[in-house]
């Protein structure tokens, strides 16, 4: 497979580290997943000197799993780059659609024919300014799933939910309807924690705020899918990522990674926050 080993969970072999405890024998850590999300931004010419800059210092790094997610128009550019690195390709969206009358639409077969492993559904930018709903969401992961994608499915509150106190209600939901029925499946997904107001606004949820939602997180998963379904689940933390906060937040006990949003448009910023998180 091009571009490294499966998609798959996070006890793959390129995910996989094992460590003993006194007293609780061989225990499983969450490898770190660090990904940058490139939103509309980049030409084929500057996504392939970007992906060039992020193989030339991380493409043979190991000890966290690093995921390019660039606009559709230049994921096999960016693909080519990364071949034969461990750098993973992953899409921002797709529809649940294998194929059919869906204008402007990508299915999960075609982001498969351009050696994609990972997608992101459900970003709170698709939530709020296209309608999808957890409904919506559900479907998206579950085709995912069965392409053998590995979805990272996003959920978080915006500024008046926090303020009103919902945040957590908010998120529990988000998180038990877009994981609705995949259960048996949270070794193969990615949780990213994304409050919305955070997100592009230069804003960043306190280490503890943000360890606070990861641990609810944590605990709606589950409750799912039970004690080793949770623990299993990588939740990655997105909201004005820096490589000036991301060592910080990457230490909280129950954050796996960053979804990266503008420090991942430059390769130094982006291989720094990689580099926070070895």
């Amino acid at each position: 497979m091009r571009g490294g080993s499966c998609p798959g969970s996070p006890y793959c072999k390129t995910a996989e580290i094992e460590t003993t405890c006194p007293g609780e024998g061989m225990a499983k850590l969450r490898k770190k997943i660090i990904a940058g999300n490139w939103k509309m931004n980049k030409s084929q010419a500057e996504a392939v000197d970007l992906a060039t800059g992020v193989r030339r210092e991380l493409g043979d790094l190991r000890e966290v799993d690093v995921v390019l997610c660039p606009p559709f128009t230049v994921l096999k550019a960016v693909g080519e780059v990364i071949t034969d690195s461990l750098i993973k390709l992953g899409a921002q969206n797709m529809h649940w659609e294998n194929d059919g009358a869906y204008t402007g639409e990508i299915s999960a077969g075609m982001l498969r024919d351009l050696y994609c492993h990972y997608v992101i559904v459900g970003h709170s930018e698709r939530r709020r300014l296209f309608r999808e709903t957890d409904a919506v969401v559900n479907r998206k992961a579950r085709a995912a799933l069965g392409a053998n994608l590995v979805p990272i499915v996003c959920v978080g509150e915006s500024l008046e939910e926090r303020e009103k106190g919902d945040a957590q209600e908010v998120v529990r939901r988000q998180i038990e309807g877009s994981l609705a029925g995949l259960a048996a499946e949270f070794a193969r997904v990615i949780v990213a924690y994304e409050p919305v107001w955070a997100i592009g606004t230069g804003r960043t949820a306190t280490p503890e705020q943000a360890q606070e939602m990861h641990a609810l997180a944590r605990e709606v998963l589950s409750a799912m899918g039970g004690a080793d379904g949770g623990e299993s689940v990588r939740i990655q933390y997105g909201g004005s990522v820096k490589p000036s906060n991301a060592r910080e937040l990457l230490l909280q006990k129950d954050i796996d990674g960053a979804l990266v949003g503008g420090a991942s448009l430059e390769a130094r910023s982006f291989v720094e926050i990689v580099q926070a998180a070895v």
